[in-house]
């Protein structure tokens, strides 16, 4: 059992990547701010029940994770709300492609990816839809195991395995025809493909 008073030198640790984790999934500042403030308030409360020794920065993304749901399913049930406000950018893929990483091996994907702007790339994360979206960012973005994953959305681990399978594909196929119709595919990847 973890002691509330050393909650801020064990948790506070964690903020900066609960908040890069809060934008991708609220993908706004002010929700993705309002989110790790939650987190933290729900963890600060619940703290005496964490095992110490366990993995706390897998309770805090679960607590994260559970937290983000549930707004998300309230907020299903109200009308629309868009904030035209600054967002951040995904560093999803952003290193490949750099100059410390060219080779002359280069792959046909890592090509296509050079080719892909972030925009593009944030824009097909979103369009996956929640279910598939939210393991892929934790996976991909955040390092978690499977299992660490289905603690944290309270799934067994096919599901996670699933999940990330199917949006990954769907993700692999949103960058595919973003790269096909800019034309960043070599011709003999496009004709193989129609």
């Amino acid at each position: 059992m973890a002691d509330q008073a050393t909650f801020e030198d064990d948790a506070m640790q964690y903020a900066p990547q609960l908040y890069s984790a809060a934008m991708r999934m609220a993908r706004n500042p002010a929700d993705a701010e309002d989110l790790v403030q939650e987190t933290f308030l729900k963890a600060y409360r619940a703290y005496h029940t964490f095992e110490a020794g366990t993995n706390l920065k897998a309770w805090l993304y679960r607590i994260l994770t559970n937290t983000y749901i549930n707004r998300y399913r309230k907020k299903q049930r109200r009308p629309d709300e868009v904030e035209l406000g600054d967002t951040q950018d995904l560093y999803l893929y952003r290193k490949i492609g750099s100059a410390e990483s060219a080779d002359f091996s280069t792959s046909a994907e890592e090509a296509v990816l050079e080719g892909l702007v972030e925009a593009d790339i944030k824009a097909a994360v979103e369009s996956l839809p929640e279910n598939f979206r939210v393991p892929v960012l934790l996976a991909d973005l955040e390092g978690f195991s499977y299992k660490e994953i289905a603690d944290i959305l309270d799934i067994p681990i096919g599901t996670v395995m699933s999940r990330l399978h199917r949006g990954r594909k769907a993700l692999q196929r949103e960058l595919y025809e973003y790269a096909r119709t800019r034309g960043l595919l070599p011709d003999d990847e496009v004709a193989a493909h129609e």
